[in-house]
């Protein structure tokens, strides 16, 4: 079925949509996902692992090339077929990515649900197995899919069937001995959240007022368009009992993976990872949403900062917490250093192995490590201590001292005793972008404004053929119905 061998493992890797950093199970009162907590239990989590950006396509696109989205270009939700764009470009195109590095040498790879980086009719490159969705969100019953190259409107519960094609690329392998990689990548919890789950989800749920998210005042950079963000700003009980429901139907998924695996006896010589593309908030520091449910876009900790948890009994440590700051960049060399492939050569590379912290070899971060964060024209350093976030233009920078003030509510970047501090972290900031970036893809000058990406940028077409204009559209009314 698999490898049997430690050493040569198979990867596993269950990336959700939209889940933020406060959404899992042994931090969340109110949330029932007893797997997902028995997996984090029995490996290490690094509860402090950062997104590349936050919001949906350029996040997973740097969690496949190990580059940030001023070096691969993706820079915005990709808008197409479901804004009535013809999405047939392939936005990784010449970037080696982790499926195609390992399927170069020997694994199996297959993907099963939201690709969300171009073109998703074919399998991408490196892939074997290749069952998609064909836009970013949308409904959960009768979800647009691609089977095997014909358009279809799914009939099973979107999240159950994106789990039932991940167990079938299992079990169809049952006669190789070839390792294999498998991304499962769920739309959930993404929205839409009311009326979309089935009743053995949503009833775990029945009564609960979900009092584990805030209810804030509205923070003045939240958008209040029409659509289901500022409904469940206006009205949050039915949206957070979606929410959570359909974590609690991703646990169900991940149960049955992991059953599978440990019946065929190929647990200890599988990586699991549990990790989502960008975070999210549902009522946290004023809004509902991620990096563009504002304007000026946000690099607020729930927005860049998401779950991660990998579990490899015998190799990596259990019930282990790891604080070191981590990028979502780190993952792409990670796992091929676990897999014992070389990382291609690439200049551009954000990323860095950081397989002997998760092996127990090394500390977790006690050396001032940095995190950076990019949406267009919106960028962001991190220190263990401190967060310094420029803009392009004239829009407004932000410092915040995470130790007093964890929850971000005071900008200190106007304050005369934190000019220093200040001035250090944008020259930091700057020098490191100057140094992954390629000109032609990088859009911090860009008209990047939340409203989704239409073309590659490095096709080399005009601002206004890569990224939705928003020219005549006042600021602050961002829509909320982002992939």
């Amino acid at each position: 079925m698999a490898s049997r061998d430690a050493d040569r493992p198979n990867l596993l890797v269950v990336l959700t949509d939209d889940q933020g950093p406060w959404a899992m199970g042994h931090r969340n009162p109110d949330l029932v996902t007893p797997t997902i907590d028995r997996l984090t239990a029995s490996g290490t989590e690094l509860d402090r692992f950062f997104c590349a950006s936050p919001v949906c396509s350029p996040a997973r696109a740097s969690l496949l090339t190990g580059r940030m989205p001023s070096a691969h270009g993706v820079h915005d939700w990709i808008r197409g077929e479901a804004y009535g764009v013809r999405d047939e470009d392939s936005y990784l195109a010449g970037l080696p990515t982790t499926p195609e590095v390992l399927a170069d040498a020997g694994w199996e790879c297959g993907h099963s649900g939201k690709w969300h980086l171009g073109s998703s009719r074919d399998p991408a490159p490196g892939f074997a197995s290749w069952y998609a969705h064909r836009t970013g969100d949308g409904r959960y019953v009768g979800a647009p899919v691609w089977r095997d190259g014909r358009a279809e409107a799914e009939p099973r519960y979107l999240t159950e069937a994106v789990t039932d094609e991940a167990v079938a690329f299992l079990e169809g392998n049952a006669g190789s001995d070839r390792p294999f990689y498998l991304q499962v990548n769920y739309t959930a919890p993404h929205s839409p959240w009311v009326d979309q789950h089935p009743a053995r989800y949503t009833d775990v749920y029945a009564g609960r007022t979900f009092d584990s998210c805030p209810r804030e005042e509205p923070h003045p950079w939240f958008s209040w368009e029409p659509g289901p963000v500022s409904d469940a700003m206006a009205d949050p009980v039915p949206s957070l009992l979606g929410y959570f429901a359909s974590l609690t139907a991703v646990d169900a998924g991940v149960r049955r993976l992991l059953d599978l695996l440990d019946t065929a006896g190929l647990r200890e010589s599988t990586c699991v990872v549990y990790t989502s593309d960008n975070g999210f908030s549902c009522g946290h520091h004023g809004i509902w949403g991620k990096g563009n449910a504002t304007w000026p876009l946000n690099m607020w900790e729930n927005s860049v900062r998401v779950p991660f948890v990998v579990s490899m009994p015998g190799r990596i440590p259990a019930r282990r917490v790891d604080s070191g700051l981590t990028s979502a960049c780190d993952l792409h060399p990670t796992l091929l250093d676990l897999a014992g492939v070389g990382v291609p050569e690439d200049p551009l590379a954000a990323g860095r192995s950081i397989l002997p912290r998760l092996l127990g070899q090394e500390a977790d971060g006690d050396e001032p490590v940095v995190v950076f964060d990019e949406y267009g024209g919106t960028r962001m350093v991190r220190t263990a201590r401190w967060k310094y976030v420029a803009r392009h233009g004239d829009a407004p920078e932000e410092l915040y001292d995470l130790a007093t003030d964890p929850d971000e509510r005071e900008n200190r970047v106007t304050e005369p005793r934190c000019a220093g501090r200040r001035d250090e972290l944008a020259g930091v900031l700057h020098d490191w972008f100057a140094r992954h970036n390629a000109a032609e893809r990088d859009a911090f000058a860009r008209p990047v404004s939340g409203r989704g990406q239409v073309a590659p940028s490095w096709r080399g077409r005009s601002d206004a053929g890569t990224y939705a204009s928003a020219a005549g559209e006042r600021r602050g009314q961002i829509p909320t119905r982002f992939a």
